[in-house]
């Protein structure tokens, strides 16, 4: 049975990390369309499938899986010799890869998550921004990106110098940044996140996620 992805087609947020490494593991699915605006994804029988009603969802001949980073390493996991190898296999590499995502979800995910809601999405419904808690959440970005600038001066990746799911995570939001004016990624001040986020954003399968949206390989 082919794997089904229940989510929209837009390459946001977890559905779009799942869909990356869909297509980075070159896995066949069928994507499931979930009608945000008509209530789909809390309807009864959706909620059987994600009980908060979200997306995405994926149901492997029968298993269900929810959140999206739960998703994304089950299928690196399961599809590990296919495609790009986002998990290693030796327990202190893994350590390492677990040790990254661990800080992505920590610190770096809720730090952008608060410019994001200020800015980008009161800007979106013609909301009064707060300048001051803009500046004031950037300045706490910037704090850890000044980490990840010591990071990625040591080693190609956050986890090392091989392109894993942990890399695969800060997709899930920090693009958005650039689309809101917020060029924080790719300043000039930190030239390793500078040189790491450009060949993340310029990796094919997400250039390629990014100019057509998420598609199922199987209808």
């Amino acid at each position: 049975m082919v794997l089904k992805l229940y989510a929209t087609s837009t390459v946001s947020s977890g559905k779009g990390i799942v869909a990356l490494v869909l297509a980075e593991k070159q896995i066949p699915f069928q994507l499931v369309l979930v009608d945000m605006g008509a209530k789909e994804h809390k309807t009864p029988e959706y909620l059987t499938k994600h009980p908060f009603g979200q997306v995405p969802v994926i149901d492997d001949d029968g298993f269900i899986l929810y959140e999206s980073r739960a998703i994304c390493r089950y299928l690196a996991e399961k599809y590990a010799d296919q495609g790009t190898a986002l998990l290693p296999k030796s327990l202190k590499e893994r350590a390492l890869v677990e040790q990254a995502a661990s800080v992505e979800l920590a610190n770096f995910f809720p730090a952008v998550m608060k410019i994001l809601k200020e800015s980008v999405g009161k800007a979106r419904r013609g909301l009064p921004i707060d300048q001051a808690l803009v500046d004031e959440s950037l300045a706490e970005l910037s704090a850890k990106l000044d980490v990840y600038e010591v990071i990625l001066g040591k080693q190609k990746y956050l986890a090392g110098d091989d392109f894993t799911i942990a890399d695969v995570f800060h997709y899930a939001v920090a693009p958005f940044l650039a689309e809101g004016g917020i060029d924080i990624m790719t300043s000039k001040e930190r030239p390793n996140v500078a040189r790491w986020w450009n060949e993340l954003i310029s990796r094919p399968a997400w250039v390629k996620l990014r100019a057509e949206g998420i598609k199922g390989t199987i209808n």
